[in-house]
């Protein structure tokens, strides 16, 4: 018998000192996201400037764990969540609230992609300070190498995408330009693998700059870009 993950017999888990819950059984958060995101919010705070507002956008959100970490940490943010699934929505929003969270301070859209906030931006400027995106991005013909208690339990939507792995991750650098603030970031997770194919997809974008940086397991994990 496969085991069930023990994030998901607790029911929830710890990310940056945050209890996320998990009872809508979304991508249980990993120890690498926790690590990146640690770094990044650091180096935000670092650089902001006294009672600045800054505006945060956290798509593929999942159980809400990276916006929620970004709303507790940063005093004057307002964070922007997405995600396809309705479930992940429900339990992004339950993570708000036991969090306790102020409703000013964030939006959750059920959204592919850009989807939701494209029809925003008729009406008003949907821009950010910083994206954080953590998308799908395990190569479907890597499926072998993937934990049979993950495979059994975890959303596979919130793993798989496509050939090398790579389908949101191109789709996603292909319009998040258009939301990003003069001077705004991405944040971007990724299979150590594929740093060769995001250059390539960054340079056919025209993205000005990207820095790749290694998780505690000194492999390439994350990269801050510009544009």
């Amino acid at each position: 018998m496969i085991k069930i993950p023990p994030e998901y017999k607790k029911g929830f888990t710890l990310f940056l000192g945050s209890k996320i819950d998990l009872s809508k059984k979304v991508l249980i958060p990993r120890i690498e996201t926790e690590y990146w995101v640690k770094k990044a919010l650091k180096e935000i705070k670092e650089n902001i400037k006294k009672d600045e507002d800054l505006k945060f956008l956290d798509i593929f959100a999942g159980s809400g764990c990276i916006g929620i970490s970004t709303l507790k940490k940063i005093k004057n943010s307002h964070v922007d969540f997405i995600d396809i699934e309705s479930g992940a929505v429900s339990q992004i929003k339950k993570n708000l609230k036991l969090n306790k969270i102020s409703k000013e301070r964030y939006n959750v859209y059920l959204s592919s992609f850009f989807n939701k906030l494209e029809k925003k931006k008729k009406d008003i400027s949907v821009k950010y300070d910083v994206i954080f995106a953590n998308p799908p991005y395990v190569a479907e013909e890597r499926i072998a190498e993937v934990g049979l208690s993950v495979l059994e339990y975890e959303p596979l939507k919130a793993l798989f995408s496509g050939k090398k792995g790579l389908k949101h991750i191109r789709k996603f650098l292909g319009s998040a330009q258009g939301f990003l603030k003069k001077n705004g970031k991405i944040y971007l997770e990724f299979d150590p693998l594929q740093v060769p194919e995001i250059k390539k997809i960054l340079k056919e974008n025209d993205y000005k700059k990207a820095k790749f940086y290694k998780d505690q397991f000194k492999k390439y994990r994350f990269a801050k870009i510009e544009i």
